[in-house]
Protein backbone atom coordinates (compact mmCIF):
# COMPACT_ATOMS: atom_id res chain seq x y z
CA UNK A 1 0.00 0.00 0.00
CA UNK A 2 1.11 3.41 -0.79
CA UNK A 3 1.18 6.02 1.96
CA UNK A 4 0.95 9.64 -0.03
CA UNK A 5 0.62 11.52 3.24
CA UNK A 6 2.98 14.41 3.91
CA UNK A 7 6.39 13.24 4.62
CA UNK A 8 7.65 15.75 7.45
CA UNK A 9 11.21 15.92 8.10
CA UNK A 10 11.26 16.00 11.47
CA UNK A 11 8.82 17.08 14.45
CA UNK A 12 7.45 15.72 18.16
CA UNK A 13 6.48 11.92 19.09
CA UNK A 14 3.49 13.38 21.50
CA UNK A 15 1.31 10.68 23.33
CA UNK A 16 -1.31 10.82 26.31
CA UNK A 17 1.45 10.98 29.23
CA UNK A 18 2.55 14.54 27.50
CA UNK A 19 -0.63 16.34 26.87
CA UNK A 20 -1.67 14.83 30.76
CA UNK A 21 1.71 16.13 32.34
CA UNK A 22 1.09 19.54 30.46
CA UNK A 23 -2.47 19.93 31.70
CA UNK A 24 -1.28 19.33 35.40
CA UNK A 25 1.39 22.06 34.57
CA UNK A 26 -1.53 24.43 32.98
CA UNK A 27 -3.82 23.85 35.99
CA UNK A 28 -1.51 24.17 38.56
CA UNK A 29 2.13 24.88 37.64
CA UNK A 30 2.25 28.73 37.92
CA UNK A 31 3.61 29.42 41.34
CA UNK A 32 7.11 27.67 41.40
CA UNK A 33 9.75 26.19 39.03
CA UNK A 34 8.45 22.36 40.52
CA UNK A 35 8.87 20.82 36.42
CA UNK A 36 12.07 22.85 35.98
CA UNK A 37 13.75 21.68 38.96
CA UNK A 38 12.75 17.59 38.51
CA UNK A 39 13.49 18.07 34.85
CA UNK A 40 17.19 19.57 35.66
CA UNK A 41 17.61 16.63 38.10
CA UNK A 42 16.24 13.72 36.34
CA UNK A 43 17.91 14.86 33.40
CA UNK A 44 21.52 14.98 34.94
CA UNK A 45 21.55 12.40 36.76
CA UNK A 46 20.62 10.22 33.60
CA UNK A 47 23.57 11.70 32.36
CA UNK A 48 25.91 10.90 35.57
CA UNK A 49 26.04 14.38 35.77
CA UNK A 50 26.13 16.55 39.44
CA UNK A 51 24.18 19.27 38.08
CA UNK A 52 21.76 20.36 35.26
CA UNK A 53 20.52 23.73 34.54
CA UNK A 54 17.42 24.11 31.84
CA UNK A 55 17.88 27.22 29.41
CA UNK A 56 15.25 28.52 26.53
CA UNK A 57 17.36 26.73 24.01
CA UNK A 58 20.85 25.37 23.48
CA UNK A 59 22.75 28.56 22.11
CA UNK A 60 21.32 30.18 25.79
CA UNK A 61 23.45 27.25 27.35
CA UNK A 62 26.80 27.34 25.21
CA UNK A 63 26.56 31.63 26.03
CA UNK A 64 26.52 30.76 30.02
CA UNK A 65 28.63 27.94 29.80
CA UNK A 66 31.17 30.26 28.22
CA UNK A 67 30.76 33.01 29.91
CA UNK A 68 31.07 31.41 33.49
CA UNK A 69 34.44 29.73 31.82
CA UNK A 70 35.87 32.91 31.66
CA UNK A 71 36.10 33.51 27.89
CA UNK A 72 36.31 37.59 26.59
CA UNK A 73 37.81 39.26 23.89
CA UNK A 74 41.10 38.15 22.11
CA UNK A 75 40.85 34.86 23.23
CA UNK A 76 40.10 31.88 20.86
CA UNK A 77 38.09 28.34 20.64
CA UNK A 78 38.60 25.30 18.70
CA UNK A 79 35.38 24.47 17.13
CA UNK A 80 34.41 22.53 13.90
CA UNK A 81 33.29 24.22 10.82
CA UNK A 82 30.73 21.89 10.17
CA UNK A 83 27.83 22.60 12.76
CA UNK A 84 25.09 24.75 12.89
CA UNK A 85 25.74 28.25 14.05
CA UNK A 86 24.64 27.98 17.20
CA UNK A 87 27.35 26.01 18.25
CA UNK A 88 29.61 29.25 17.94
CA UNK A 89 27.91 32.03 18.62
CA UNK A 90 28.47 32.39 21.95
CA UNK A 91 32.15 32.80 20.98
CA UNK A 92 30.84 35.66 18.98
CA UNK A 93 29.11 37.42 21.37
CA UNK A 94 31.69 37.43 23.41
CA UNK A 95 34.15 38.93 21.33
CA UNK A 96 36.03 36.07 21.05
CA UNK A 97 37.32 34.39 17.87
CA UNK A 98 36.38 30.90 16.73
CA UNK A 99 39.11 28.57 15.27
CA UNK A 100 37.36 26.40 12.76
CA UNK A 101 39.04 23.24 12.28
CA UNK A 102 38.19 20.15 9.76
CA UNK A 103 36.27 17.77 10.58
CA UNK A 104 36.75 13.48 10.31
CA UNK A 105 35.66 11.69 7.30
CA UNK A 106 34.49 8.58 9.25
CA UNK A 107 32.62 10.24 12.48
CA UNK A 108 31.83 13.89 10.49
CA UNK A 109 32.88 15.49 14.00
CA UNK A 110 35.99 17.75 15.18
CA UNK A 111 39.08 16.18 13.79
CA UNK A 112 42.25 15.98 16.28
CA UNK A 113 44.95 16.37 14.04
CA UNK A 114 43.14 19.69 12.55
CA UNK A 115 42.19 20.57 16.27
CA UNK A 116 45.74 20.31 17.20
CA UNK A 117 46.67 22.46 14.13
CA UNK A 118 44.44 25.00 15.65
CA UNK A 119 45.89 25.80 18.89
CA UNK A 120 47.81 28.57 19.57
CA UNK A 121 48.84 30.37 23.11
CA UNK A 122 45.57 32.27 22.73
CA UNK A 123 43.27 29.17 22.69
CA UNK A 124 41.31 29.04 26.05
CA UNK A 125 38.31 26.53 25.11
CA UNK A 126 37.68 23.62 22.73
CA UNK A 127 34.16 23.00 21.49
CA UNK A 128 33.19 19.40 20.28
CA UNK A 129 29.74 18.52 18.69
CA UNK A 130 28.24 15.31 18.34
CA UNK A 131 26.95 15.88 14.87
CA UNK A 132 23.83 14.36 13.91
CA UNK A 133 24.28 11.91 16.92
CA UNK A 134 27.58 10.74 15.62
CA UNK A 135 30.60 10.80 18.41
CA UNK A 136 34.08 11.84 17.50
CA UNK A 137 37.47 10.24 18.60
CA UNK A 138 36.38 11.61 22.12
CA UNK A 139 39.35 9.90 23.91
CA UNK A 140 42.02 11.91 21.72
CA UNK A 141 40.54 15.28 21.96
CA UNK A 142 39.95 15.15 25.36
CA UNK A 143 43.80 14.15 25.78
CA UNK A 144 44.51 17.00 23.48
CA UNK A 145 42.68 19.29 25.70
CA UNK A 146 44.16 17.86 28.58
CA UNK A 147 47.94 18.25 27.40
CA UNK A 148 46.85 22.22 26.60
CA UNK A 149 44.81 23.04 30.22
CA UNK A 150 42.03 23.67 28.09
CA UNK A 151 38.55 23.26 28.92
CA UNK A 152 36.06 21.11 26.64
CA UNK A 153 32.51 22.22 26.08
CA UNK A 154 30.51 19.18 24.26
CA UNK A 155 27.98 20.21 22.72
CA UNK A 156 25.25 17.16 22.59
CA UNK A 157 22.55 18.79 21.24
CA UNK A 158 22.21 16.26 18.65
CA UNK A 159 23.29 13.20 20.90
CA UNK A 160 20.32 12.23 23.55
CA UNK A 161 21.01 8.66 23.67
CA UNK A 162 24.10 8.16 22.02
CA UNK A 163 27.05 6.62 23.78
CA UNK A 164 30.53 6.12 23.54
CA UNK A 165 32.82 3.40 25.10
CA UNK A 166 29.99 2.84 27.41
CA UNK A 167 29.73 6.86 28.69
CA UNK A 168 26.66 8.62 27.52
CA UNK A 169 26.79 11.50 25.23
CA UNK A 170 26.97 14.77 27.91
CA UNK A 171 29.39 13.33 30.19
CA UNK A 172 32.51 14.54 28.30
CA UNK A 173 34.29 17.68 29.18
CA UNK A 174 33.59 20.34 31.55
CA UNK A 175 30.55 21.05 30.46
CA UNK A 176 28.07 19.75 28.16
CA UNK A 177 24.78 21.40 26.39
CA UNK A 178 21.46 19.86 24.92
CA UNK A 179 18.83 21.16 22.81
CA UNK A 180 14.93 20.45 23.41
CA UNK A 181 14.14 21.87 20.06
CA UNK A 182 11.02 21.09 18.33
CA UNK A 183 13.21 18.94 15.90
CA UNK A 184 15.16 17.17 18.28
CA UNK A 185 14.53 13.62 19.86
CA UNK A 186 13.22 15.05 23.24
CA UNK A 187 11.46 18.19 22.27
CA UNK A 188 9.76 21.22 24.36
CA UNK A 189 9.41 23.18 21.29
CA UNK A 190 12.69 25.50 22.50
CA UNK A 191 14.86 24.67 25.47
CA UNK A 192 18.35 23.76 26.46
CA UNK A 193 20.36 21.99 29.12
CA UNK A 194 23.31 22.65 30.68
CA UNK A 195 25.08 19.89 32.40
CA UNK A 196 28.09 19.92 34.51
CA UNK A 197 30.09 18.46 37.32
CA UNK A 198 31.61 21.16 38.71
CA UNK A 199 30.17 23.53 41.51
CA UNK A 200 31.69 26.66 40.98
CA UNK A 201 30.86 26.58 37.11
CA UNK A 202 27.50 25.78 37.99
CA UNK A 203 26.89 28.61 40.20
CA UNK A 204 28.51 31.06 38.46
CA UNK A 205 25.45 29.70 35.82
CA UNK A 206 22.80 30.50 38.03
CA UNK A 207 23.75 34.14 38.61
CA UNK A 208 23.79 34.65 35.24
CA UNK A 209 20.92 32.99 33.82
CA UNK A 210 18.40 35.08 35.96
CA UNK A 211 19.78 38.68 35.55
CA UNK A 212 22.96 38.76 37.86
CA UNK A 213 20.40 37.33 40.88
CA UNK A 214 21.96 34.86 43.60
CA UNK A 215 20.06 32.01 44.59
CA UNK A 216 18.91 32.78 48.31
CA UNK A 217 19.66 35.96 48.31
CA UNK A 218 17.58 39.27 48.81
CA UNK A 219 14.74 39.39 46.47
CA UNK A 220 15.33 41.32 43.15
CA UNK A 221 18.34 42.35 44.08
CA UNK A 222 20.93 42.23 41.25
CA UNK A 223 24.97 41.28 41.76
CA UNK A 224 25.78 42.37 38.28
CA UNK A 225 24.23 42.93 34.81
CA UNK A 226 23.48 39.52 33.35
CA UNK A 227 21.19 37.12 30.91
CA UNK A 228 17.56 36.13 31.24
CA UNK A 229 17.62 33.21 30.06
CA UNK A 230 15.20 31.75 32.52
CA UNK A 231 12.84 28.53 31.37
CA UNK A 232 9.37 28.02 32.23
CA UNK A 233 7.78 25.90 33.53
CA UNK A 234 5.41 24.42 30.64
CA UNK A 235 8.63 23.74 28.95
CA UNK A 236 9.60 21.88 31.29
CA UNK A 237 6.50 19.69 31.77
CA UNK A 238 6.79 18.99 28.52
CA UNK A 239 10.42 17.90 28.67
CA UNK A 240 10.00 15.69 31.97
CA UNK A 241 6.84 13.73 30.36
CA UNK A 242 9.23 13.19 27.07
CA UNK A 243 12.45 12.19 29.37
CA UNK A 244 9.95 9.33 30.61
CA UNK A 245 9.59 7.94 27.16
CA UNK A 246 13.20 8.37 26.46
CA UNK A 247 14.35 4.76 25.36
CA UNK A 248 11.27 4.95 23.50
CA UNK A 249 12.07 7.98 21.32
CA UNK A 250 15.80 6.79 20.85
CA UNK A 251 14.90 3.59 19.71
CA UNK A 252 12.55 5.08 17.39
CA UNK A 253 15.36 7.19 15.78
CA UNK A 254 17.44 4.16 15.86
CA UNK A 255 14.77 2.02 14.24
CA UNK A 256 14.65 4.78 11.20
CA UNK A 257 18.45 4.30 11.11
CA UNK A 258 18.68 0.60 10.81
CA UNK A 259 15.66 0.72 8.16
CA UNK A 260 17.40 3.49 5.91
CA UNK A 261 19.81 1.21 6.30
CA UNK A 262 18.28 -1.83 5.32
CA UNK A 263 16.40 0.17 2.26
CA UNK A 264 19.63 1.43 0.71
CA UNK A 265 21.59 -1.80 1.06
CA UNK A 266 21.64 -2.27 -2.96
CA UNK A 267 23.04 1.20 -3.19
CA UNK A 268 27.09 1.33 -3.66
CA UNK A 269 29.45 4.10 -2.64
CA UNK A 270 26.95 5.47 -0.15
CA UNK A 271 27.28 7.09 4.13
CA UNK A 272 24.87 7.19 6.54
CA UNK A 273 25.68 7.59 10.25
CA UNK A 274 28.03 5.46 11.77
CA UNK A 275 28.21 3.87 15.40
CA UNK A 276 31.11 5.51 17.21
CA UNK A 277 33.86 2.08 18.80
CA UNK A 278 31.46 0.39 21.59
CA UNK A 279 28.80 2.60 21.69
CA UNK A 280 25.89 3.92 20.20
CA UNK A 281 24.13 6.57 17.65
CA UNK A 282 21.24 8.10 19.29
CA UNK A 283 20.69 8.57 15.30
CA UNK A 284 18.80 12.40 15.84
CA UNK A 285 18.67 12.16 12.28
CA UNK A 286 19.93 9.37 9.56
CA UNK A 287 22.43 11.74 7.26
CA UNK A 288 23.17 10.99 3.86
CA UNK A 289 27.30 11.44 2.13
CA UNK A 290 26.99 9.99 -1.54
CA UNK A 291 29.92 8.53 -3.04
CA UNK A 292 31.84 10.79 -5.50
CA UNK A 293 31.00 7.58 -8.05
CA UNK A 294 27.52 9.27 -7.84
CA UNK A 295 28.89 12.90 -8.57
CA UNK A 296 25.90 14.29 -7.40
CA UNK A 297 26.07 17.39 -5.23
CA UNK A 298 23.77 18.26 -2.39
CA UNK A 299 21.94 21.05 -4.38
CA UNK A 300 21.71 18.60 -7.27
CA UNK A 301 20.43 16.12 -4.85
CA UNK A 302 17.79 18.26 -3.21
CA UNK A 303 16.85 19.55 -6.65
CA UNK A 304 15.76 16.07 -7.91
CA UNK A 305 13.76 15.09 -4.88
CA UNK A 306 12.38 18.21 -4.71
CA UNK A 307 10.98 17.46 -8.19
CA UNK A 308 9.69 13.72 -7.17
CA UNK A 309 7.47 15.64 -4.55
CA UNK A 310 10.12 14.84 -1.29
CA UNK A 311 10.97 16.60 1.26
CA UNK A 312 14.73 17.72 1.39
CA UNK A 313 17.41 19.13 4.31
CA UNK A 314 21.15 20.16 3.46
CA UNK A 315 23.74 18.69 5.52
CA UNK A 316 25.34 21.53 7.54
CA UNK A 317 27.45 23.97 5.67
CA UNK A 318 30.96 24.77 6.72
CA UNK A 319 30.16 27.95 8.91
CA UNK A 320 33.30 29.15 7.11
CA UNK A 321 31.50 28.58 3.34
CA UNK A 322 28.29 31.01 4.86
CA UNK A 323 28.42 34.80 5.19
CA UNK A 324 28.28 34.68 9.13
CA UNK A 325 31.76 33.20 9.39
CA UNK A 326 33.59 34.28 5.96
CA UNK A 327 35.79 36.56 7.36
CA UNK A 328 37.33 33.62 9.61
CA UNK A 329 38.19 31.47 7.05
CA UNK A 330 39.82 34.25 4.91
CA UNK A 331 42.94 34.21 3.98
CA UNK A 332 43.91 29.95 4.96
CA UNK A 333 43.28 26.77 2.92
CA UNK A 334 39.59 25.87 3.58
CA UNK A 335 38.69 22.94 5.92
CA UNK A 336 38.94 20.74 2.89
CA UNK A 337 37.10 17.21 4.29
CA UNK A 338 34.45 19.75 6.21
CA UNK A 339 33.58 21.68 2.51
CA UNK A 340 33.90 17.70 0.52
CA UNK A 341 31.37 16.16 3.28
CA UNK A 342 28.90 18.96 3.06
CA UNK A 343 28.77 19.21 -0.63
CA UNK A 344 27.67 15.88 -0.94
CA UNK A 345 25.49 15.31 1.84
CA UNK A 346 21.64 15.62 2.70
CA UNK A 347 19.71 14.70 5.44
CA UNK A 348 17.30 12.01 5.34
CA UNK A 349 13.11 12.38 6.60
CA UNK A 350 13.95 11.76 10.89
CA UNK A 351 10.17 12.42 12.02
CA UNK A 352 9.14 9.57 14.24
CA UNK A 353 5.92 9.27 12.94
CA UNK A 354 7.13 8.75 9.88
CA UNK A 355 6.04 4.91 8.29
CA UNK A 356 7.24 1.96 6.59
CA UNK A 357 5.30 2.66 3.24
CA UNK A 358 6.84 6.77 3.43
CA UNK A 359 10.29 5.66 4.06
CA UNK A 360 10.00 3.01 1.36
CA UNK A 361 8.76 5.54 -0.92
CA UNK A 362 11.63 7.87 0.35
CA UNK A 363 14.41 5.50 -0.49
CA UNK A 364 12.63 4.68 -3.95
CA UNK A 365 13.48 8.06 -4.73
CA UNK A 366 16.75 8.15 -3.89
CA UNK A 367 17.37 5.19 -5.94
CA UNK A 368 15.47 7.01 -8.76
CA UNK A 369 17.79 10.04 -8.49
CA UNK A 370 20.57 8.14 -8.84
CA UNK A 371 19.53 6.19 -12.06
CA UNK A 372 18.72 2.73 -10.16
Amino acid sequence: MIDDKPIFMNGPWITDLEIKVVDDCMRGGWYDYHFVEMFEQEFAAYHGRKYGLMTPNCTTAIHLALTAMGLREGDEVIAPDCTWIGSVAGVTYLRATPVFCDIDAATWCLDPESAARGLSPRTKAMIVVDLYGNMPRMDELLALAQSHNIPVLEDAANAVGSTYKGVRAGKFGLVSVFSFHRTKTIVTGEGGMLLTDDEQLFERCRVLRDHGRRPGGPPYYNYEVAYKYMPFNLQAAMGHAQFQRLEELVGRKRSLLQQYRDLLADIPDIQLNPEPPDGVNGAWVTALVFGRSHRLTKAEAMRRLTELGLPTRPFFYPLTAMPAYAAAGAGRAPNAVAHDISDRGIILPAAPILTEAQLSRYCDGIKKIIGL
